[in-house]
């Protein structure tokens, strides 16, 4: 088909797609020309009145009032330019790669991580292993030796060979001679550096036999079976432990029997525990050890415990390599629901080195959908022109010529020799890292990490198709920026600054508003001396005389008796009053022996009910102002750009 014709009905297509989409989510109302959907008005009505988001006509129209408002401020911000201002830009990009990082990782890392390693708790798995250390670090002659050992072992099994005599013959786990390999029943999520093992283990069915790498080294792994996840088990216990002769064994496991013997005849738990237990930390709790799961123990102490059927339950004794215990079960708790088990596992996975092999695998993914390319020859010659005298240095520049070659490739986005070099740039610290390495090998590295931060700077641009409440969320932030600025420009700013214009309004409008309630004038006396005598004649000329004639007698050329202090306070608004409430009411005077000083408070008069002035009230009134100024900016607004509604559409969205 000739390429003309393709192109016509890719463009027929996209115009019915759009039609079609634009049927399925019509026009709620537009500002001045551009449109506001249903979806969008959807999301930030349900949003915003969560719970009473009820879809009635009342808080339909009632919410449609408040966003219609909003969308005028932020086409005026628009049209004023504000979303150029480059701090604004620069605010907005910083919230997009922090919004955009949470998707991508959370969304697709974390998330599935999180399901992943809860849906594999619900399952214990019994495996055994044939075990070859190898530290991840190790050299690669090291690790080649190592990893041909393992798969000489694999095909050893796979053979014919007994798993575990090899493993008893040959792992390198000391406790293979006993188990003969068998670790049994372990559960997800595995110690950090054993993800691979979990992945194969789960993956297997009961037989297979795999090759995995961990931290550790080499494993030659086989799954015996699956069983439910045993949980948590809660218990006290009884131990007596073993002697260091036959003997002395002989008296403790009588012991033992003694014990378990007088709870069977109804003996109670707390009086055998104190009686006969030896184990120091929990004697004094009754027994008491907590809550356990499955390998925190021995294995005969877990079976049993978790054999007990009912809370109060007591097992026989069960010997372990420490003594013989009596187990009580307490309590059993099973696997959590995921939502309760989530926050926990969240925090677990986040800090483990799963989720950087999840990233990788997302970046592998990133770039199989969207046709990665990579130039390797054009690396090569570029990586060849480099010295390590200068490239892993500070001197090292980007050519100026910003050569233009490409270097890989994302769809139809290219990017070059130019872009890779400013990435050097950026990233000298790891670069000036690789001092004393082969410059290859750091090139290398330095190119991984940029087309690994370049596919995930690929996939944010796409975040917006994507996810739409992810483009919901940056329109909502983006607005609110831009709807800040322009209310601090047209309103906060003029109500603060516009003094004249403040002052008519409050003469107007406020003058009567804002009234002090009954006030009294109060008068602090602070003497100098705790004196009796001289603090009752003080209090005795002060409750007949005002402050000023109190300081002109007491306060002679010798010293200064007694200091003075007046205020103004509202009816209810001063505690240490009490319940006086009357011009020349004193209260009780109090003393300090240590800095032998005195005071008591007098009321000289009492002030009836007053309007406050502009300055008694420039909090409220300021506010009041940028209400009005908002009100008549919005006013404004509604002349200058045109809300046309679509009743129709509004209506249907009423639920009742």
């Amino acid at each position: 088909m000739p390429r003309f014709f393709k192109n016509m009905i890719t463009a027929a297509f996209l115009l019915a797609a759009g039609a079609i989409f634009a049927q399925n989510d019509p026009v709620l109302f537009t500002v001045s020309g551009h449109p506001v959907t249903v979806s969008e008005f959807k999301y930030i009505y349900s949003k915003t009145n969560q719970e009473k988001a009820d879809f009635s006509e009342q808080s339909l129209r009632d919410y449609l009032d408040l966003y219609t408002k909003f969308k005028l401020k932020v086409q005026k911000a628009r049209d004023m330019r504000l979303d150029t201002v480059p701090s604004l830009k620069n605010e907005l990009d910083g919230y997009r790669r922090t919004l955009a990082n949470s998707y991508l990782i959370d969304k697709e890392v974390t998330d599935k991580l999180v399901r992943e390693t809860y849906d594999r708790t619900l399952q214990d798995v019994d495996i055994s292993h044939i075990f070859t250390a190898c530290d991840r670090n190790a050299k690669a002659a090291d690790t080649l030796r190592a990893y041909n050992r393992a798969m000489a072992w694999y095909k050893m099994v796979k053979g014919g060979t007994a798993f575990e005599k090899l493993a008893a013959d040959s792992s390198e786990d000391k406790s293979a001679k006993d188990n003969k390999g068998n670790i049994g029943f372990i559960t997800a999520m595995l110690p950090d550096g054993y993800y691979a093992m979990e992945k194969a283990i789960y993956a297997s069915k009961p037989g297979e036999i795999r090759v995995v790498r961990t931290n550790s080294g080499y494993h030659v792994v086989k799954v015996n079976g699956f069983r439910p996840a045993r949980g948590e088990v809660e218990v006290s216990q009884i131990l007596v432990r073993k002697g260091d002769t036959e003997e002395k064994n002989a008296k403790q496991r009588m012991r033992i029997d003694s014990a378990y013997a007088l709870l069977q005849s109804g003996g109670k738990w707390e009086g055998i525990v104190t009686r006969y237990s030896e184990d120091k930390v929990s004697v004094s709790k009754g027994g008491y050890i907590g809550f356990f799961g499955i390998n925190r123990y021995q294995r005969p102490f877990e079976d049993a415990a978790f054999a007990l059927e009912k809370d109060g339950d007591i097992s026989k004794p069960v010997e372990t390599s420490i003594g013989w215990h009596i187990i009580q079960r307490k309590s059993r708790r099973p696997v959590p629901a995921f939502e309760t088990a989530k926050r926990a596992l969240t925090e677990r996975v986040k800090r483990d080195s799963r989720s950087e092999v999840a990233k990788q695998s997302m970046i592998a993914r990133i770039k199989k959908e969207n046709n990665f390319k990579d130039f390797p020859r054009t690396l090569d010659d570029w990586a060849a022109k480099q010295t390590d005298s200068v490239f892993l240095t500070f001197k090292w520049k980007p050519d100026l010529s910003k050569p233009q070659t490409p270097l890989m490739r994302f769809n139809d986005k290219t990017y070059t020799i130019a872009d890779f070099e400013d990435y050097c740039a950026r990233s000298g610290r790891d670069r000036m890292r690789g001092a004393g390495m082969p410059l290859r090998e750091t090139v290398d590295k330095l190119y991984k990490n940029w087309s690994d931060e370049t596919a995930m700077q690929y996939e944010e641009s796409q975040l917006d198709r994507k996810y739409p409440e992810f483009k919901s969320l940056m329109r909502e932030y983006e607005e609110g920026i831009l709807l800040f600025e322009a209310l601090k420009l047209n309103v906060w700013d003029k109500a603060n600054t516009d003094s004249a214009g403040l002052q008519n309004y409050f003469n107007v409008n406020l003058s009567q508003k804002y009234k002090w309630d009954e006030r009294a004038r109060i008068t602090l006396y602070t003497l100098k001396t705790n004196d009796p005598k001289v603090l009752s004649e003080i209090r005795e000329y002060a409750a007949k005389n005002p402050s000023a004639k109190v300081i002109e007698k007491f306060n002679k050329k010798e010293g200064e008796v007694l200091t003075v202090i007046e205020k103004l306070y509202e009816k209810g608004k001063f505690k240490d009053l009490g319940n006086l409430w009357k011009a020349g009411d004193l209260t009780d005077a109090k003393t300090d022996a240590g800095t032998k000083t005195a005071t008591f408070y007098k009321i000289e008069e009492i002030l009836p009910p007053t309007p406050k002035t502009l300055s008694e009230a420039r909090g409220y009134a300021v506010a009041d102002y940028q209400d009005f100024l908002e009100k008549q900016w919005v006013e404004d607004l509604r002349k200058q750009y045109p809300v046309k509604v679509n009743e129709d559409v509004l209506k249907s969205l009423i639920k009742k």
